[in-house]
């Protein structure tokens, strides 16, 4: 298959295999689909090494340490995909399934707890389940001048979007879309060091960070990643997702409590910290004092500068800081916010905020922004870049929206051209440099708009006085023909006998 007919590719099997989901939520669903994707990638990429060591007089094809040695999972001869798709159409397929997905955890202890075992639950229609193994089966997943791992991690990556399109409400919190998280990595340029994301959801920063390193030429083995996530389905996701990309997740960890009740990587200092964490969470109250708290006590009820001081814990000496905040974040005065937003613009840590536009995520219309706290600065000392960002992008569909490659590279652009000093200019509207008394000047709040400007379509230069007294005088005229009509209407009723 060509690569440029890849996308299409990808849109056609899960138009497909979502067909056959009938009953099912999509909930349930994506744990079958994406479980028998990674299940006929293991299988292949097994394979692809099983027929050179069988070619190999010297070469053992059921040894398992010449798989390791490879850095390729062992695929047990029951879980092998040709003998899935052998028995597909048979009565016990759910059972042959089940016990595959625990043959392979058991030969392969970093999937241990990790692989889904849901193909015995009566809800999933078996003809569909042996029709779905056989689109799989039947769909060359191999593309020229591609790695069936690439373009297996393309379409598991393809198929976790669209899983969260269609269930934004329960799970879309633990998915970022793509040129969000593109976006993020193209600024922070995670070449070389510690990775880590406390709120990993699927794994698509650490992916999309691994994605930058080859696109540039980098080594992989230059980055290691750290992860923790509190969803335990979201967890196991992840970690398929990061195997089908062979990336090392053995410091991807999970436990219920979550990052700041259960901290997996006390000692961490990481070079790049990159997350989008829950918007305004309000139950993850830590009780008592907490080194974390540098710059000031998080209100119990909003975690949003939790989420901030915790990152700025685990962020080495030149670390920098890439996370995903709710707006609010920028211009709240309550709880103590103030003050916190306050001390880190002092501590000179706020480099750069970037206002997002509407209709990105999958599972809220909370306007959003992303801030970049970068450590000991070497560049551009007590002065923030405001990028506002907010009319960029296309719709995608009716309700999302997405940036293009041509606006990621103008965002990453102009922040990298800002920080060296070169070929950078503010621009109104856009972009502006702002310096510490600037921010002092507006009260320590950090919208954008306030620095960049507000564009003529929406500036129309009648002063908010003028406005309330023209709105105020509207309403009072209203209310007092709503009184009227009110009492018109009871002595209407009245005549035929209807008092109020």
């Amino acid at each position: 298959m060509a690569k440029e007919s890849t996308q299409n590719f990808e849109a056609q099997l899960f138009k497909a295999a979502d067909k056959l989901r009938k009953n099912i939520d999509a909930a349930e669903y994506k744990n079958v689909a994406l479980g028998l994707i990674f299940l006929k990638y293991i299988s292949e990429s097994f394979g692809e090494l099983y027929d050179e060591l069988e070619k190999d007089e010297y070469g053992d094809p059921e040894d398992r340490d010449e798989y390791l040695a490879k850095n390729i999972f062992f695929v047990p001869e029951q879980a092998r995909w040709k003998n899935i798709q052998a028995k597909a159409k048979l009565p016990s397929i759910w059972v042959d399934l089940d016990n595959a997905m625990e043959a392979i955890e058991k030969e392969n202890p970093e999937l241990r707890n990790v692989l889904p075992q849901v193909f015995w639950k009566p809800n999933l229609d078996k003809t569909s389940l042996w029709e779905l193994i056989d689109l799989i089966s039947n769909t060359e997943l191999k593309a020229a001048s591609h790695s069936s791992k690439d373009l297996f991690g393309r379409v598991y990556e393809y198929f976790l979007g669209e899983f969260a399109n269609a269930e934004w409400k329960k799970w879309g919190q633990f998915y970022t879309p793509k040129s969000i998280v593109k976006l993020m990595v193209e600024m922070i340029e995670p070449y070389k060091g510690r990775v880590y994301d406390p709120a990993c959801g699927s794994g698509g920063m650490f992916v999309m960070s691994e994605k930058f390193v080859e696109e540039h030429q980098g080594n992989i083995k230059d980055i290691t990643i750290y992860g923790q996530e509190s969803n335990q389905t979201t967890w196991k996701l992840s970690k398929m997702n990061l195997a089908i990309r062979n990336i090392n997740s053995q410091f991807v960890a999970w436990n219920t409590e979550g990052s700041f009740l259960r901290d997996a990587h006390p000692d961490l200092k990481a070079d790049f910290v990159i997350a989008n964490p829950p918007f305004n969470q309000s139950d993850w109250w830590v009780k008592g004092e907490d080194a974390r708290w540098k710059y000031g006590i998080p209100p119990t009820g909003n975690a949003n500068f939790g989420w901030i001081q915790h990152m700025l814990y685990h962020t080495a000496p030149n670390g920098i800081v890439a996370t995903v905040l709710a707006n609010g974040s920028l211009s709240s005065n309550t709880s103590g916010e103030w003050d916190i937003r306050r001390e880190l613009i002092k501590a000179d840590l706020v480099e750069c905020i970037v206002a997002l536009p509407k209709q990105l995520f999958y599972n809220t219309g909370i306007p959003a922004c992303i801030w970049f706290l970068r450590r000991e600065r070497k560049t551009r000392n007590r002065e923030t870049l405001f990028i506002d960002a907010s009319e960029m992008g296309f719709l995608k569909d009716r309700v999302h929206r997405e940036f293009t490659d041509e606006d990621i590279s103008k965002i990453a652009n102009t922040y990298h051209n800002w920080r060296k000093s070169e070929n950078y200019e503010d621009e109104k509207w856009y972009c502006k440099s702002a310096t510490l008394a600037d921010i002092e000047k507006h009260g320590y709040i950090l919208t954008p708009g306030r620095y960049v400007g507000i564009t003529d379509a929406i500036d129309d230069g009648i002063s908010f006085e003028d406005k309330m007294r023209d709105l105020t005088s509207k309403l009072g005229e209203q209310m007092k023909k709503e009184k009227e009509l009110d009492e018109e209407i009871k002595r209407q009723l009245a005549k035929i006998g209807f008092n109020i």
